[in-house]
């Protein structure tokens, strides 16, 4: 915990300097008890950022590449990272996550699973609602503004652009009674969560061309 709080100090600093971060509703998060933030993804820095104002050490899952990484694969360990293969079904990543929240503690889940490389926001998979829901956990939207300026992943190196961070209210599921109507709910909910995060980016916004991934 302790090196946790030197390093998001330090990491604040860096990145107040470098980026001109700023937040935005961080009162949004629950300071106890499950939760899922969800943001837009279009940088491997995007946890770093995320979890630099929030007093809870965040978990979350990444690309098993990017947590073998030297130095930054080290960060995202410290930032509570674990890894989870994305060309499959990763079912070891899914009950690390379920059990994180079960604990009562924070989830990031990026629910495009990969970083947009148009700066748009790509289709929501909607296994982070179901995910939500058995855990009985609020999602938290999370809007990232500027990172595709300053890197996207098309740059080999940061680049000195604002960053913004915006946590919207948290949003608190009702299931259907009727398992029949849950896959139509999923997909719903997912969509709506993807119209929350985009109504804050600017124009031209991908707000009319949300999709859920099917």
């Amino acid at each position: 915990m302790l090196l946790f709080q030197v390093t998001r100090l330090i990491t604040w600093i860096i990145c107040r300097l470098y980026f001109r971060i700023s937040f935005h509703g961080v009162e949004n998060v629950p300071r106890e008890g499950p939760v899922i933030l969800s943001p837009n993804h279009t940088s491997f820095i995007d946890p770093i950022w995320v979890s630099i104002p929030l007093n809870r050490p965040m978990r979350y899952m990444t690309w098993d590449r990017f947590v073998y990484m030297p130095v930054l694969g080290w960060f995202i360990r410290i930032y509570g990272g674990f890894p989870v293969k994305l060309q499959s079904g990763d079912r070891a990543a899914l009950r690390e996550a379920l059990r994180q929240l079960r604990a009562g503690g924070p989830l990031v889940i990026f629910p495009e699973g990969g970083r947009t490389r148009t700066g748009g926001i790509m289709p929501f998979k909607p296994g982070f609602v179901r995910l939500a829901i058995d855990a009985h956990a609020p999602i938290v939207p999370v809007t990232i503004n500027g990172a595709y300026e300053a890197f996207s992943p098309h740059h080999r190196f940061p680049r000195p652009r604002k960053v913004s961070i915006t946590y919207h209210p948290p949003v608190h599921l009702t299931p259907p009674h009727d398992a029949g109507e849950l896959k139509d709910y999923l997909h719903q909910e997912a969509a709506r969560i993807g119209q929350i995060i985009a109504a804050e980016l600017p124009a031209p916004s991908p707000v009319s061309s949300i999709q859920v991934e099917q």
